[in-house]
């Protein structure tokens, strides 16, 4: 996807720190002290234009909710559509990089990892950079409660393959798999803008649900 300069990115996300939150490394293991509560906290890694984080914090106040997204020309429009949607009191949104979840949050810091439409980096030499190797897996793990869980969608078969594949050989329980979600009797499912695009276009949308499994070791 190329993405173009947004020259007025940086002041109104300046001017909107109570929804993107500068410092995020200040709030690790005290996110319940920024909501003002201590409901549980789900993050969508790649949030892209926010369409789907901002919607779920509208469906669910009782959770709290963070989008993470790199590219500062895509974040400032998830901002823009929460403020549009009233800036829910339960969402916040961090400019930073899904890479590096360890120096943002603690251990327990949250409930669901939310993952859609992640880049499927088809090429085998970069399977590595995909959001459901076992690299990632092992990131999320840090930051999640014991039996936290992931959520996962997308258009790509084969990237949709590999992540049953890579979840099952870490060891995670599947608890949902579709391989055509809006044709599946799957109760308040929010889309994403690219999931809107993709299937007006009659593709199916492939979703799954996996939990970390709480070992001897672990215990």
């Amino acid at each position: 996807m190329r993405l173009r300069n947004k020259p007025w990115a940086e002041d109104y996300l300046n001017e909107h720190q109570d929804l993107v939150v500068p410092n995020p490394e200040d709030y690790k293991g005290r996110w319940n002290e920024l909501f003002g509560n201590d409901n549980p906290v789900h993050i969508e890694v790649g949030t892209g234009k926010g369409q789907f984080i901002t919607g779920m914090a509208k469906a669910n106040p009782d959770i709290n909710y963070i989008g993470i997204e790199l590219f500062d020309s895509v974040i400032v429009i998830a901002a823009k559509k929460a403020v549009d949607a009233g800036q829910p009191s339960n969402l916040r949104l961090l400019n930073v990089n899904g890479d590096k979840l360890e120096e943002y949050f603690a251990k327990g810091d949250v409930s669901r990892v939310y993952l859609n439409f992640s880049d499927p980096w088809p090429k085998k030499r970069h399977a590595k950079r995909r959001l459901t190797h076992a690299n990632f897996l092992c990131l999320y793990e840090n930051v999640l409660i014991d039996e936290g869980e992931i959520h996962f969608k997308t258009d790509n078969r084969g990237l949709f393959e590999f992540s049953l594949m890579s979840l099952t050989d870490y060891g995670m329980q599947l608890k949902l798999v579709s391989l055509d979600l809006h044709n599946d009797d799957v109760e308040d499912n929010i889309m994403t803008e690219y999931e809107e695009k993709f299937s007006s276009k009659g593709q199916p949308i492939y979703r799954l649900e996996a939990k970390y499994v709480l070992t001897d070791e672990s215990k």
